[in-house]
């Protein structure tokens, strides 16, 4: 980009130079090698193709999953949050090895072991993580939630969620528990099995958030 000084003014292209104005100065510019209808047909572009296809879909499914927990996230005083759980869906992603390059999905990878266990080793800004020391276990019919003793809190919120990341939808229920529980409390199971679940938990002292994260 470069400024120049002419008594006629000129607004748009003349060859491969672009002319327009730009802070109250005369400014022209190389037009742009990028041509859609090439980045669309053109097998040289494949691969940029797959990763914008797999980012825009890993900002979607991460936005379906915060909007289920903001309440509580808002409160993690991080305000890079959103690009770093967009960063997590794409690691989460990688571990999709059912799917094609550029059709790969969150929801593959949280169905793995290790997709799973990054999103549990999240941290939500300045709050202390509860993973490992909280997980959810079951029991015959029951669904248990174990709290380790290096744990504690007056008031905990554990949150059911049941997403569907293809569809960028998600339904989810809280349920507030109290301390006085104990370490292993019996929750009632909120979806039919078969189907991927996440839990979120968060833990409160005189009303404020200590811990929180995907258990």
């Amino acid at each position: 980009m470069a400024t120049y000084e002419s008594l006629i003014k000129i607004k748009g292209s003349v060859g491969d130079l672009v002319f327009y104005s730009l802070n109250g100065k005369n400014v022209v510019r190389k037009k742009s090698g990028f041509n859609k209808t090439a980045f669309k047909k053109n097998p040289s572009y494949e691969k940029v193709r797959q990763n914008s296809s797999e980012f825009g879909h890993c900002s979607k499914a991460g936005k379906t999953l915060r909007s289920c927990i903001e309440s509580y996230t808002k409160e993690a005083g991080d305000p890079l949050l959103y690009q770093k759980f967009a960063q997590l869906m794409t690691v989460v992603k990688d571990f999709d090895t059912v799917s094609e390059r550029g059709k790969r999905t969150v929801q593959n990878g949280l169905s793995t072991p290790e997709g799973l266990k990054a999103l549990k080793e999240f941290r939500f800004g300045e709050k202390e993580n509860v993973y490992p020391d909280a997980f959810i276990s079951e029991e015959n019919e029951n669904l248990i939630l174990n709290i380790g003793n290096r744990l504690s809190a007056d008031e905990m919120v554990i949150i059911t969620i049941q997403p569907d990341l293809e569809a960028y939808s998600a339904k989810y229920v809280e349920e507030n528990v109290t301390a006085e529980q104990g370490n292993t409390i019996y929750l009632k199971k909120q979806f039919s099995d078969g189907q991927l679940l996440l839990y979120f938990l968060v833990l409160k002292q005189k009303n404020e958030i200590t811990h929180m994260g995907f258990i």
